[in-house]
């Protein structure tokens, strides 16, 4: 299967965030993704998590890679998002707790919850966390079951 590679150099600031998002919208509508699409949407919202986890929590700048597929024929196939960053502490989910006000400690539960997979692995003398998501789904299935009504 042949697959586009593009990747952007991230800058050690937060600000730096929503330029990637910008860039992956425009990187997915050139591979033929509406960028307005549930699976953009979702792509965009993991880049969102990845990139920020790595300028925040290693205060250097990351690579942002994007892995498209361009075989129509071969059917549907995962788009993979790639972030290596500097340090060599695996990612860590972590869990928000009760506070529905905290603005931190959901990324990886939410790279979790909207991706088919993910994982990293060393790289160099940083690390590389990958996922991917599967634009057939545009979400993960389990985000698409029904939730139990409290009683």
């Amino acid at each position: 299967m042949q697959v586009l590679q593009v990747q952007l150099a991230v800058q050690a600031d937060p600000a730096e965030v929503s330029r990637a998002r910008r860039w992956v919208r425009a990187r997915l509508q050139a591979g033929g993704i509406d960028p307005d699409s549930p699976v953009a949407e979702t792509l965009v919202l993991v880049v969102s998590e990845l990139v920020t986890n790595a300028v925040v929590h290693t205060g250097c700048p990351a690579v942002l890679r994007l892995l498209l597929p361009l075989d129509p024929a071969a059917g549907p196939a995962p788009v993979r998002v790639e972030v290596a960053d500097a340090s060599r502490t695996a990612p860590a989910p972590r869990h928000a707790g009760a506070d529905e006000d905290a603005t931190n400690g959901r990324g990886l539960e939410l790279v979790d919850l909207l991706c088919e997979r993910w994982g990293w692995y060393p790289d160099g003398s940083g690390k590389r966390v990958w996922c991917e998501v599967d634009p057939a789904l545009g979400v993960c299935e389990r985000t698409a079951q029904p939730v139990a009504a409290a009683g």
